[in-house]
């Protein structure tokens, strides 16, 4: 039977992304991102749910959410399932499940650069901006997690 490990998730930051990287040079960056629904309950009520996913992007896809997104910018993410398992200093076994991102596209606003301000009247130039890295570009984390400085 084939397997399929395919995420797709619209939402808002909810901080500014981060980024570090590898002692190799790598860029690794961590989004937060905020997903709402809505919806009527039994009793007749709206009720609004949020669900908070961590996603990981790599390379040059990390450096440019880092230089593009701030908290609440609107993003669509693809990428897949991916997870993370280690052990702490005291031994325990720790665990957490986060999107690997393949693609970013950025759907609100730029940040505005060299002493702008973020906001303002909306740029159609950042519209449908996409933090997409081609395919031969792609980090394989499998060859890394030594490389990994967390």
């Amino acid at each position: 039977m084939p397997d399929l490990n395919k995420v797709m998730l619209m939402g808002n930051l909810t901080r500014d992304p981060e980024v570090r990287h590898t002692p190799k040079g790598t860029a690794v960056g961590d989004l937060s991102l905020a997903i709402n629904q809505s919806y009527k309950a039994q009793d007749g009520q709206l009720r609004e749910e949020v669900c908070y996913v961590d996603v990981v992007t790599w390379g040059r896809q990390a450096e440019t959410c880092k230089e593009y997104l701030t908290k609440g910018s609107p993003v669509f993410v693809e990428g897949r399932l991916q997870l993370d398992q280690w052990e702490t200093k005291e031994g325990e076994k720790r665990s957490r499940l986060r999107v690997r991102a393949e693609r970013i596209q950025f759907l609100g606003r730029a940040k505005q650069g060299a002493g702008g301000v973020t906001g303002g009247s909306q740029d159609s130039s950042s519209a449908g901006r996409s933090a997409s890295v081609p395919h031969e570009d792609h980090f394989d984390q499998s060859h890394a997690v030594d490389d990994i400085p967390f």
